[in-house]
């Protein structure tokens, strides 16, 4: 008998239908002898309408009433699902992500998991041998108050309690059969990886593909857990998520992802001294905007420019901040820009293959898109793109390194 955590997303128990199928699902792995532990999320757009709902009492809610309220998508979803293995006529229960043991910190809306006391969760499965069905993305902080961890954190909820209850396997359900080179969804020859490394993943998730949450591909690095990403959909065998995998070696990257969530800041005209750079990112990071690709100019004179990316949501908070300390910072305007997109390729691969980037650029040069600024790493190589041209561009860029 092995330990087996399940997590389904929104999409697969967004109906009354595939709530029975992921029911199915849970029992079968049931029946071939497991415990298993699921998490779900809340149904389909069910935490978007609360949002709505939210704003059309009080636009400037607390992130603890916020978390309060969407707290309750899981609930529904993890109550009807325990109600459709009951009709199965298999012991159940429902927890809440309290009552399963997490505890987090008072960080309201992106909490993180500081604890998992699974007392409860192994009572359930020792004594009574039910399935245990836990809400994810929340828990409870020092105060009792529910907190949520974040858009995407029931994958880390998943991950969390398999390390916690030291689980067999640890099998993320999406609405998609595994990892893709590119998203099936919007590039042509896109392909299904067997396997692919912890690395490799973080670095997708980071970076803009959607299939799992990038906290919850650390811990699972962190812990050593057992991870596959499959669908709900269609039965198939699914994406192994592991240290090393057999092919590492036979290719040069592992997939190219896209993520529009960028907005390019440039400081023109700053004085050239020594401790500008440092001012204007401890600023920044003071307000916890997180900072990627960065580019200093050559000095022209006694001035130079500095251009760097943030997140888009937190673009105008970056601009804002930088507009107050701009006499102590001695720059002559900020200027913004949201209309781009940052594409990357990631892959163990690259470390070893020289001509790695010059392949992704020449695809882009045969393409006509111009690049603005670039970044790279042991295991990835990032532009940064006109918005206009990003499907463009990943396809380009897929078509050459997967189709050649």
């Amino acid at each position: 008998m092995g330990l087996i955590v399940q997590k389904f997303g929104g999409t697969s128990v967004a109906t009354t239908e595939r709530i029975q199928n992921v029911a199915r699902i849970i029992t079968e792995t049931y029946k071939q002898g497991n415990n298993v532990v699921a998490v779900l999320s809340a149904q389909g757009d069910t935490t978007d309408e609360l949002i709505e709902k939210a704003k059309e009492i009080n636009p400037k809610a607390s992130r603890r009433e916020m978390d309060m309220l969407l707290s309750t998508g899981e609930q529904i979803s993890c109550s009807l699902c325990a109600m459709a293995i009951e009709a199965l006529g298999f012991p159940v229960v429902s927890l809440t992500g309290w009552q399963a043991g997490f505890q987090t910190n008072s960080s309201y809306s992106n909490a993180r998991i500081k604890k998992v006391r699974t007392e409860r969760i192994q009572s359930e499965l020792d004594r009574n041998h039910s399935i245990v069905i836990v809400t994810g993305f929340q828990g409870i902080n020092k105060f009792d108050d529910i907190t949520t961890l974040g858009r995407g954190g029931s994958d880390t909820s998943a991950v969390a309690l398999a390390a916690a209850l030291k689980a067999d396997l640890c099998q993320i359900y999406t609405d998609v059969d595994g990892v893709y080179t590119a998203d099936p969804r919007y590039v042509k020859g896109a392909k299904k990886l067997d396997e692919i490394t912890f690395d490799e993943m973080l670095e997708l998730a980071s970076l803009g593909a959607q299939v799992l949450h990038n906290r919850s591909v650390e811990m699972a690095k962190k812990y050593r857990v057992n991870l596959e990403v499959l669908s709900s959909f269609s039965g198939k065998p699914g994406t192994k998520v592991k240290e090393v995998v057999k092919t590492m070696e036979k290719t040069q990257i592992s997939g190219v992802a896209k993520d529009k969530n960028v907005a390019r800041l440039a400081l023109v005209n700053v004085e050239d001294k020594p401790g500008i750079a440092y001012q204007v990112f401890s600023l920044l990071g003071q307000k916890n905007i997180n900072v990627d690709i960065i580019l200093q100019s050559m000095g022209r004179g006694e001035s130079q420019d500095i251009s760097f990316t943030v997140k888009r949501d937190d673009a105008d908070q970056a601009m804002e901040l930088l507009l107050e300390h701009k006499s102590a910072l001695g720059f002559e305007r900020v200027d913004v820009n949201k209309e781009v997109v940052k594409v990357s390729i990631v892959g163990a691969g690259m470390l070893d293959n020289a001509g790695v980037a010059a392949k992704m650029f020449g695809a882009l040069y045969d393409a006509d898109i111009n690049i603005h600024m670039i970044s790279t790493s042991e295991i990835k190589v990032s532009v940064l793109l006109d918005e206009a041209d990003a499907n463009q561009a990943v396809q380009a860029i897929h078509s050459k390194f997967f189709e050649e």
